[in-house]
């Protein structure tokens, strides 16, 4: 495999991660596009296959592991596997772009160790762990349980921020949104447009 760079945003769930995500996917001179994953999850909501997730049972999942098709696999929950197919990022590296991942902690550091040189991967960390749990109820997606579930896993995961290229915390949004522009206008090699005033 061979081609573009890669960009790793890994946080809590809550951190803010996919809304940078989004709006770095809108700034067109960073060349980016999203890699999707594969999920044995079932769809939520109004979801579609191969645009938010590749949906896969969990025996399909399990098949690609054997093959070895996966950049980075992991069961997050029990019989609730996440992973990169290797297929995907070739697909938009043919296209001549960068690849940018919304992704959790284990598999961007995982990505990170495989492709060194190639990748920059980022921690978004939260304000605090209450604000994390303030957030993810204001979502009013998921129980109690589940939340108490990825509150406790944040903790762990905020232990692995040092492991990351850089940290971006994420208090202020729009401070956020132009730290994260920056690094990866500067890792793809593209001078930052000035905003308009400046």
């Amino acid at each position: 495999m061979e081609g573009g760079k890669l960009i790793i945003f890994s946080a809590p769930s809550g951190s803010g991660k996919t809304t940078i995500v989004r709006h770095l996917l809108e700034q067109p001179e960073l060349n980016l596009a999203f890699s999707v994953s594969a999920t044995s999850r079932p769809r939520r909501g109004k979801e579609k296959n191969g645009e938010h997730y590749y949906f896969m049972t969990v025996s399909e999942f399990k098949k690609h592991i054997k093959n070895d098709d996966f950049l980075e696999w992991e069961e997050v929950y029990r019989d609730n596997f996440y992973g990169t197919l290797k297929t995907e990022v070739e697909r938009l590296w043919a296209e001549g772009k960068n690849v940018i991942f919304d992704i959790d902690v284990v598999g961007g550091l995982r990505i990170k160790k495989k492709y060194p040189e190639e990748t920059l991967a980022v921690f978004v960390k939260p304000p605090s762990v209450d604000e994390l749990k303030i957030r993810l109820k204001k979502r009013s997606t998921e129980s109690d349980n589940k939340i108490n579930m990825r509150i406790a896993k944040a903790s762990v995961e905020l232990a692995t921020a040092p492991q990351f290229d850089k940290i971006i915390k994420n208090y202020d949004l729009d401070t956020a949104l132009e730290e994260a522009h920056q690094l990866v206008a500067d890792f793809v090699g593209v001078t930052k447009r000035s905003k308009k005033g400046e």
